[in-house]
């Protein structure tokens, strides 16, 4: 497993900013990836710190073309197809946060890390038909100012971070991370396919 993750790490490492974009589509749409893309800028970022203003601005775009991708899926089924698929809590305490303030509720998931939900906003806000413009406006300002931060912050510490990186107890715990990360992933996939093909069947 080990070896597999350190493979899966080292192919979105050496693809640079183009990584960052495509694991930022993969983790707004259909992959679980918690902290992926954050880790990633902070090592691309630590080993390369003049482009520092590049990798986040490209995990920003890989963000906001993931998230459209998302809110292209859930507008068309509205909120109708959003409460029968996406009851639970999770949905109840988006709606909430949506219906006090939906601007900043989504500023502040696209700042904060988890566990803190940041595809529910999209998934809910998409489903009742909140502005895309807005949306991706938020979603934009919001990414690159958490990536730029992490950047600074890589730049400072960025050598210490990857030391720390190669303790093995912080391993283990990132690699059970990875291992929810993929079956939360797996789960997401099922259930776009499943409603995919209820669409089908239905039209």
């Amino acid at each position: 497993m080990h070896g597999v993750l350190w493979h899966f790490a080292w192919f979105f490492a050496s693809l640079g900013g183009f990584g960052l974009l495509l694991l930022g589509i993969l983790d707004s749409s259909f992959l679980f990836m918690p902290l992926g893309n954050d880790l990633l800028v902070v090592a691309l970022t630590a080993n390369h710190h003049d482009r520092m203003l590049y990798y986040a601005g490209m995990a920003s775009a890989g963000s906001v073309l993931g998230c459209l991708v998302t809110d292209y899926l859930c507008r068309k089924g509205g909120q109708k197809g959003l409460k029968e698929n996406f009851s639970g809590r999770s949905y109840r305490y988006v709606e909430r946060k949506i219906d006090k303030n939906a601007g900043p509720a989504l500023a502040a998931a696209c700042v904060l890390p988890p566990p803190f939900p940041f595809t529910p906003f999209i998934i809910v806000m998409a489903a009742m038909q909140y502005p895309r413009w807005k949306m991706m406006t938020i979603v934009a300002l919001g990414r690159a100012l958490r990536f730029t931060v992490e950047g600074v912050l890589a730049m400072i510490y960025g050598r210490r971070i990857l030391a720390m990186a190669k303790n093995p107890v912080l391993q283990c715990t990132i690699i059970g991370l990875v291992v929810i990360s993929l079956i939360g992933s797996a789960w997401s996939i099922y259930n776009w396919a499943r409603r995919a093909r209820a669409g089908r069947q239905a039209g």
